[in-house]
């Protein structure tokens, strides 16, 4: 296409496409107001995007039109001056005759004398205006009608299957209006019927209408008080918040005609949220080379949405031993992607956040749904970034090993000072009950830790005695044991300690592996750790600060002065007594049966009705008594795993005890209600004909 061509066909162009998205703008409106209103704003934008892509389609296919063949035609017919030549102005490449460019010449300068803007089309008035007309009484309809669960509701009819009796009202249309709470972002609904499950806090409102007219009319709770309804007219109204799964039954007849039947709302609990590491999927990762940042990626969803906003706890422990530091922060994360399936990706920044080589970089993500007014909070899993040191391990050429046990315990006094400054720092938002409460308890690891220091010095940790483990001693070895070995106690340093919990050093000092130099630094240590247990279990961690201090000081003394060398021994098995091998004698063995103890069940209502309901000799053709088993179920609805179908089957054999249908389904209930029985031990494989001959040949019972 020429440039003369482009600019004489442009205008027209321009105009049809104007006028089309003119006539298309009031139909895109009025389809996303009926959109909106019918199905929500999900619904008008999809309205809305298609609508406007086929508008631009039918644009496009317009202008198309306007081509230099409707471009020749619009000149010769409006231009006389042209001579019907104007077919010669935008020819293509083509030589032209000699008298065609005689012509050409001729008209080139007539061409000027008018402007493009001549040839456009005009508007569509017309059809402009009914359109309009058109989407205006359709934005009207639609703004007046009511939208889904606005307005009267449209009842249906009921579904009791009641019989008709003179003068004895009876349910003939019903509605259940469910709507959900704000944070769920789900639409008001109707429900023809009044069996139904929503989440938890919405609004049920029940619109009934009766024939005849009843004088009061409840709903009657299976458990609970009453719920009353209110007239309105020739229906009846009632409402309330969900806040837990029940049944209930329509009781317009205050009990002078059938019993009508049960009808069951089920309470949808809001889920937390859920969070999961994409990357890495490993929860420790190592440094590579020349790694200078760090992006995990994490995942959270929700039933209705997590929020857009995060937070990510990021701890940093650099150093070994007391030389640990440890610093925490939290950043706020904006997330990506649906409100229910967000995708976290910070990139941390190891300069940024001073992560240099001997430490760890612990992130966490803590993300929050959109539950109103108390949204759930969870936190992610904890994910490590770890930059091993670059200090060469050190070695040597001893005979023995070196027993890293004890520098292990050196982590936790700084960890009691941490805790006790910041608890004086929340003193005066706290109550004076609880700071000492949590004084006591800081006192009380500084207890654990000082009776563990106190095993280097020859003394005994606090805690009741375990049984003993095998590691090949008895007495009489030459060993000096020191008694039992205790029972190890939880809290600062206890897994570390597996030589001290599970065994005793073989050095040459008989107490301790400690030089005595050593040893009196570390005694100092543990009197200055009972003075700061003393004063924290006092409530006074202001106090029992100066003594943690100099523990501490006095533990990185020994610390940097000495490790714990133990010899290379093995394990010495006790002897054998050769005399008792292969003669058979039994004495001094005891017996290896176990007794069983007889397992207490707590299905006896729930059994006892079971087999009422059976065919057995316990069986009960009559009435059966089942408050018992109605008491057992409200106890146990927390374990089994249909409280409220386990209470309508007991209501319908209450109601109806010849009922054979309604007694073998609750019978049915009461059996995925009832625990399994435990498995029976299996019986020992009976010996055979050579085991019985061994056997006898011993003295044994074949």
């Amino acid at each position: 296409m020429t440039g003369l061509l482009a600019h004489w066909i442009a205008p027209a162009r321009r105009r049809a496409l104007a006028d089309t998205l003119a006539m298309a703008m009031p139909l895109l409106i009025a389809g996303g107001v009926v959109g909106w209103r019918g199905g929500g704003p999900v619904i008008a934008l999809l309205i809305v995007a298609i609508g406007s892509a086929m508008a631009i389609l039918i644009a496009r296919r317009r202008a198309a039109r306007f081509d230099r063949a409707w471009l020749v035609r619009s000149l010769d017919n409006s231009r006389p001056e042209l001579e019907d030549s104007s077919a010669l102005l935008f020819a293509e490449d083509a030589p032209l005759a000699p008298l065609q460019a005689l012509q050409h010449t001729r008209i080139a300068a007539r061409i000027d004398q008018g402007a493009p803007d001549d040839l456009r089309p005009g508007w569509s008035r017309r059809t402009l205006l009914a359109v309009s007309i058109m989407a205006a009484t359709l934005i009207i309809a639609a703004l007046l009608c009511p939208r889904p669960g606005e307005g009267p509701p449209m009842l249906a009819p009921a579904q009791e299957g009641l019989p008709a009796r003179p003068g004895i009202p009876r349910l003939v249309a019903q509605n259940l209006r469910i709507i959900p709470p704000s944070y769920t972002g789900l639409s008001v609904r109707d429900s023809a019927s009044l069996d139904a499950r929503a989440p938890r806090g919405a609004r049920l409102e029940w619109t009934l209408r009766f024939d005849p007219q009843p004088s009061n009319a409840v709903l009657a709770m299976l458990a609970g008080q009453p719920l009353s309804l209110r007239r309105d007219g020739e229906t009846w109204i009632a409402s309330r918040t969900l806040d837990a799964s029940f049944l209930y039954r329509v009781d317009p007849a205050t009990a002078r005609g059938p019993t009508p039947p049960l009808h069951r709302i089920d309470a949808i609990a809001d889920a937390p949220p859920q969070v999961k590491a994409l990357s890495p999927t490993a929860s420790l990762s190592m440094v590579t080379a020349g790694q200078r940042s760090w992006t995990p990626v994490f995942a959270a969803t929700d039933d209705y949405g997590v929020a857009a906003t995060a937070r990510l706890r990021v701890t940093l422990a650099i150093g070994e031993g007391e030389n640990v530091t440890f610093s925490e922060r939290e950043i706020a994360l904006t997330g990506s992607g649906p409100a229910r399936d967000r995708r976290f990706a910070p990139r941390l920044d190891f300069s940024s956040f001073g992560f240099v080589a001997g430490g760890d970089m612990v992130v966490q993500l803590i993300v929050r749904d959109n539950r109103s007014p108390t949204p759930q909070e969870v936190r992610g899993p904890s994910m490590i970034l770890r930059w091993p040191s670059t200090k060469e391990p050190e070695s040597g050429g001893m005979e023995g090993m070196v027993n890293t046990t004890l520098p292990a315990y050196f982590r936790s006094q700084r960890q009691i000072i941490i805790d006790a400054e910041a608890l004086i720092k929340q003193k005066r938002g706290m109550a004076l009950d609880r700071y000492v409460t949590r004084s006591a308890s800081i006192g009380g690891d500084q207890q654990i830790l000082r009776g563990r220091y106190s095993q280097f010095l020859g003394g005994e940790e606090e805690g009741e005695p375990a049984l003993p483990t095998a590691d090949g001693h008895q007495e009489g070895d030459g060993h000096d044991h020191g008694g039992p070995p205790k029972q190890p106690s939880t809290g600062f340093g206890a897994p570390e300690d597996v030589l001290g919990d599970f065994g005793h050093p073989h050095d040459d000092s008989p107490a301790s592996s400690l030089d005595p130099e050593t040893r009196a630094i570390l005694k100092q240590a543990v009197d200055e750790m009972w003075q700061s247990e003393r004063e924290l279990k006092q409530g006074r961690p202001d106090l029992a600060l100066p003594f943690a201090y100099k523990a501490l000081r006095f533990i990185k003394e020994v610390q940097q002065a000495t490790r714990i060398f133990l010899s290379r021994v093995g394990p010495e098995l006790p002897p054998i007594d050769a005399t008792r091998r292969m003669t058979g004698k039994r004495e001094g063995l005891a017996s290896r049966t176990l007794a069983l103890a007889p397992v207490e069940g707590r299905d006896g209502p729930a059994a006892a009705a079971w087999r009422a309901l059976g065919e057995g000799p316990d069986a009960i053709r009559g009435p059966i008594a089942l408050d018992a088993l109605e008491d057992w179920t409200r106890t146990n609805a927390g374990r089994l795993p249909d409280a409220l179908a386990l209470l309508g089957a007991i209501d319908s054999v209450r109601s109806d005890p010849a009922c054979m249908a309604c007694r073998a389904r609750l019978r049915a209930q009461l059996w995925t209600a009832m625990e399994r029985p435990l498995a029976r031990p299996a019986r020992r494989r009976p010996a055979d004909a050579g085991g019985a001959r061994y056997l006898g040949a011993i003295g044994g019972t074949p």
